[in-house]
This record gives C-alpha cells, sequence and structure tokens, in this order.
C-alpha cells in the first residue's frame, strides 16, 4: 500500500476497491483479522474515521459489524502461547460503499495478531519478585500497518474559513495528515479516551 487513487474512477461513479493480504511472522502470532482504516474530511471540514473489519479468522458465524473476539491461548504463568487460533494467512477484496468522491481521504490496513504475552507478562513469569501492579495487562495483540493511499478529488468545497477551504491542489498531503492528527489528538484529550 501507499499511494495515490487516480480519480478517473470516481469520475466515472465507482467506488475504490482495493485487494487486500496479509501472511503471518514465522516466528509470532497467527492473524486475527485485517481491518482498513478510512479516514475522510466532510464538506464543513470535519475529519471523520472508521474501521472495517475486511477479514478474518475462524469465526465463520460473525459479520464485519459483529465480530467476536479470536480468543487467547496465553498461558500467563509461563509467558507462553500456542497458534492454535487465528489463521496464517488471510486476504480479501474491499469496496468502499460510502466512498464519496467529493471528499479527501485517505484508507490503510491494520492487521492484527491473535494475543500474545505482554512484557509484563514475561516480567510476571521470569522474574518472580517483580512487582507488577494488579491491573496491569498481560497479554496484547501485535499490530502492523500499511502506508497510506490517498484520494484527492479534482476539488474541495469547504466551508469559507475552514482550514481547509481551498483546492485539494493547494493542501498537500502532509497538511492533511497533520490536520487529521489533530483532530484524533483532539478528541481522545477532550474524551479522556486512549486511541486503540
Amino acid at each position: 500500500m501507499g499511494s495515490d487513487l487516480d480519480t478517473a474512477g470516481a469520475i466515472a461513479g465507482k467506488s475504490p476497491t482495493f485487494l487486500v493480504a496479509a501472511l503471518k511472522d514465522p516466528i509470532r502470532g497467527n492473524l486475527d483479522r485485517i481491518q482498513i482504516v478510512k479516514g475522510w474530511l466532510d464538506a464543513s471540514g470535519e475529519t471523520h474515521e472508521k474501521v472495517y473489519n475486511v477479514a478474518w479468522s475462524g469465526r465463520p458465524d460473525d459479520t464485519a459489524d459483529n465480530l467476536s473476539a479470536v480468543g487467547n491461548t496465553v498461558n500467563t504463568e509461563t509467558a507462553e502461547w500456542t497458534n492454535t487460533i487465528g489463521a496464517t494467512e488471510l486476504a480479501t477484496v474491499w469496496t468502499d460503499d460510502e466512498f464519496d468522491p467529493s471528499q479527501r481521504a485517505f484508507y490503510y490496513a491494520r492487521v492484527l495478531e491473535i494475543p500474545t504475552p505482554r512484557w509484563t507478562d514475561y516480567d510476571k513469569a521470569f522474574f518472580p519478585d517483580a512487582e507488577i501492579p494488579e491491573d496491569a495487562p498481560l497479554t496484547l495483540q501485535e499490530r502492523v500497518y500499511t502506508s497510506p493511499i490517498w484520494y484527492s478529488p479534482a476539488t474541495v468545497s469547504l466551508e469559507s474559513g475552514s482550514v481547509s477551504s481551498q483546492s485539494s491542489s493547494d493542501v498537500s498531503h502532509e497538511e492533511f495528515w497533520n490536520r487529521i492528527i489533530q483532530e484524533v489528538e483532539k478528541y481522545y484529550s477532550k474524551e479522556g479516551k486512549t486511541p486503540v
């Protein structure tokens, strides 16, 4: 991943379609799921983000909107896990059915592994005298991200006075990305939440 989408498809009324595939690291945990993360700037200059589950392992009855946890094989006493859940590879084709060709957007893929021991679990297992807080998480799901794919319409019409009320040719990808980051940081600092 990592590129710019051609506007020709959008002009023709087509939504972008992505082929995504992932192969597990040979010495790490199996794969839980692949997600597509989409961010966009609406007509009023507001930023949005949505995460789509597009491929997952071992849950044939689940849907993208109702995906259960993959499970957990971590033995927190020994800091070991087994690859008896998850998949060694995942692949799918996904189309953005909510695509609006008038809005700037980016897409990137995120791949999550099954739960594996966190460093706190290794400390607990190998240093019995270590003081680990009771509420410290002992497992985590490692993840990787791709570089983004950007979509910029020929022109973007936004509210006057907005930071982004200019044609897309006047707003660099770096400026757009910085705007997204600022909005996300503002949201999480205001809500007291931690980014996923």
